[in-house]
């Protein structure tokens, strides 16, 4: 038997993950999410970069929202039946309403946001405002 060490932060998030949506306008309550992508974030100098994985997912059955700093995937992943005849006899994949929720830092400019997909992948970047990003200083000399 493995011995896994248990971790209080990983069931706090799995507590707000479940929790999320239930006082959200338009979010999706507790037990209608059917299943979870999976997520990327990355930062370059200029912007944020979420990469949420979606295979056969379609781009028109995807939602993203910007709302009070947080960023919104909201969708679904419909079960395509082949034939009236097949019998599923073992599924693994989820299928159904899925939904993922970033906060975003406060350097994030909500007017600089796009969305693209390839290969499964959905990727949302998000720019950095200008006036927000660091630079060096020079210190005078008098």
């Amino acid at each position: 038997m493995a011995i896994v060490r248990w971790n209080p932060f990983q069931e706090i998030d799995q507590f707000f993950d479940r929790h999320l949506y239930s006082g959200r306008p338009g979010g999706l309550p507790e037990n209608d999410s059917a299943w979870r992508p999976l997520a990327d974030i990355r930062e370059t100098k200029d912007a944020y970069r979420v990469e949420v994985e979606l295979p056969a997912v379609e781009a028109k059955d995807v939602n993203i929202e910007l709302n009070a700093g947080m960023l919104h995937v909201i969708g679904e992943r419909r079960y395509a039946k082949d034939d009236e005849t097949d019998r599923v006899h073992h599924r693994e994949r989820g299928y159904g309403r899925f939904a993922r929720s970033f906060r975003l830092p406060e350097d994030a400019d909500a007017d600089a946001i796009r969305a693209t997909a390839k290969d499964g992948v959905v990727t949302i970047t998000v720019g950095k405002n200008a006036k927000a990003l660091s630079r060096s200083i020079a210190v005078e000399t008098h």
